[in-house]
């Protein structure tokens, strides 16, 4: 069950007893400090995550075994880089000369789009993404690539069950977010125009996409341009809340004749590559709802553990099969 008080609990029409300035942010610290305690585990679901914590953690994990699989598309076209398997998985023999994208693995398999900018693994039962993956460095975020000759487009490579249209959106009350953001590749005009497939795209709050969620994409970006990398995985949580029963349910809104599901919340994932060879984990989770934009982002970043839970995605074990040492970096840093 879980062990925090209901006086402290945030529903998103109004403010908690604690004077919280973001719908939802409170619950979310409760939940969150109640898994990491141990005493809320639920095996095969989605567990909500906090975003804020209010001390600093950081930790260090050793390097396990390597292994590489074979990758298609934009895997093929980057630099030589064995590839991790997904999800930790049985890893499967490849030549050495394979992509820098999928460098630390894949976390998850379903179905895979490899694009010019980015890879995706496609759920058909929610019409969107489960992850996008990219990498971002100086190199991607030059260019003259035009965001205004691009358009939102179907991705007809999904079947027509299982693809989301923009009469989907239309008149829903929310923005087409980009999952990979189209400022991410600018080296490319199809680059970019390749983050305008639906299948990039998760029903978002426009206020959140145009400002919270915009300032987070913005600082990944400034990140890369002071890393040697940043690969960045971002995707969709449905997570589980409590009604007025005193029971926990995962309930979403779905949009439009194809049923898009509306996340409740999102993730990103970022793995920094140093100069230095140092990597460095920082994960971060926002409510799909208005989020005052003046709130730090280090309020929103949260143990990787949370998120591997609430999605059913694994990063670190892919991760310390390229890297001897992870650092990861939660809320309370100084950086």
């Amino acid at each position: 069950m879980l062990c925090a008080g209901r006086e402290q609990l945030c529903s998103r029409k109004r403010l908690c007893a604690r004077g919280c300035v973001c719908p939802g942010l409170c619950v979310l610290q409760a939940v969150l400090r109640a898994m990491l305690l141990g005493r809320w585990l639920l095996p095969g679901a989605s567990l909500a995550v906090g975003a804020g914590l209010g001390a600093a953690l950081t930790a260090r994990w050793q390097r396990g075994a390597g292994g590489t699989e074979v990758a298609e598309g934009l895997l093929g076209r980057l630099p030589v880089v064995p590839v991790v398997a997904a999800a930790a998985g049985p890893p499967a023999p490849t030549e050495p000369a394979r992509t820098e994208l999928t460098k630390y693995g894949l976390p998850g398999l379903a179905q895979l789009r490899s694009r010019e900018s980015y890879v995706l693994c496609y759920d058909p039962r929610s019409r969107s993404a489960l992850w996008v993956v990219e990498q971002l460095n100086r190199e991607t975020l030059s260019g003259s690539s035009d965001r205004t000759a691009c358009d939102f487009q179907e991705d007809d490579s999904v079947h027509e069950y299982h693809r989301a249209t923009n009469a989907d959106y239309r008149g829903s009350g929310f923005d087409r977010g980009h999952l990979a953001a189209a400022a991410n590749h600018k080296w490319s005009q199809k680059a970019m125009r390749d983050t305008f497939y639906l299948s990039n795209v998760a029903p978002q709050v426009p206020h959140l996409n145009q400002n919270a969620w915009n300032n987070l994409e913005k600082y990944s970006r400034s990140l890369a341009r002071n890393n040697k990398n940043v690969y960045v995985c971002t995707g969709p949580l449905y997570l589980p809340r409590m009604e007025a029963d005193g029971k926990m349910y995962v309930k979403y809104q779905v949009i439009g004749k194809n049923h898009v599901a509306v996340p409740t919340h999102f993730f990103k994932v970022l793995i920094l590559e140093k100069e230095s060879g140092e990597i460095e984990l920082r994960s971060y989770v926002m409510p799909n709802s208005p989020v005052d934009e003046k709130i730090p982002l280090e309020r929103f970043l949260v143990p990787i553990e949370s998120i591997e839970r609430a999605s059913g995605l694994l990063f670190v074990p892919n991760i310390l099969k390229r890297t001897s040492s992870l650092k990861a970096i939660t809320a309370g840093n100084k950086r």
